[in-house]
């Protein structure tokens, strides 16, 4: 299977690109994860992200696509990934249906995660991180710490990072809708996407999916 989630920022890509990867059995390629190990690893692709993020820019989509075509070619991809953050926008989405038909492939599904904007905000917004081990994450509604404003596992203080503040929020909101969302009508016109309400708990956004899938997807 061949798969690429989307969603806006909040609706849970991560946690379901985990998820539905390892329930097929197949790579879970994340454009986040792709840029940190090339940067780590010292490829000549990284030290072009990271001088390109040193100075505040964008990095331009051939990177990414090279990026992207680079996982995507290795052998434990060979029957399939799932992609989360790739494509990102409409030339993103272009080279992938390129890349692949090199290949004689094409994708089998685009998943669409739905979530209003308010309970994007709502997520985001609650989350607050501790400034000991950033690992340690609460929620003011969802998972509160016990002691308001102390984290539960090492006692330290609880702060609400700048990129979860509501306006920070907002704007990357505006972003997904302005870049990214236009892909979706992009594949639908390909057959390809299955929306998804992600307004309900894990296990059960992860069932909705599985069973949006072709079928020999949801046999694996």
């Amino acid at each position: 299977m061949r798969i690429v989630l989307v969603g806006p920022p909040g609706a849970g890509k991560g946690t379901q690109a985990a998820l539905l990867a390892e329930r097929l059995s197949i790579p879970h390629i994340s454009t986040g994860d792709l840029f940190r190990a090339n940067i780590s690893q010292g490829t000549e692709l990284g030290e072009q992200v990271k001088s390109i993020l040193s100075e505040g820019g964008l990095v331009p989509d051939e990177v990414t696509v090279a990026m992207a075509a680079d996982r995507m070619a290795r052998p434990d991809a060979a029957g399939g990934f799932l992609l989360d953050g790739f494509p990102r926008n409409i030339a993103q989405a272009k080279a992938l249906d390129e890349l692949l038909a090199e290949g004689g492939h094409a994708l089998d599904a685009v998943l669409d995660l739905e979530i209003p904007e308010d309970e994007v905000v709502r997520r985001i917004a609650g989350r607050r991180t501790c400034v000991k081990d950033s690992s340690h994450t609460f929620h003011v509604q969802n998972k509160p710490p016990r002691a308001p404003g102390v984290c539960d596992v090492c006692g330290g203080e609880l702060q609400q990072r700048d990129d979860d503040r509501e306006e920070t929020v907002r704007k990357r909101l505006a972003i997904y809708h302005e870049e990214t969302e236009p892909i979706i009508g992009y594949y639908r016109e390909q057959g390809l996407v299955s929306t998804i309400p992600a307004v309900a708990p894990v296990v059960e956004v992860t069932r909705r999916a599985i069973e949006a899938l072709p079928a020999r997807g949801r046999d694996s």
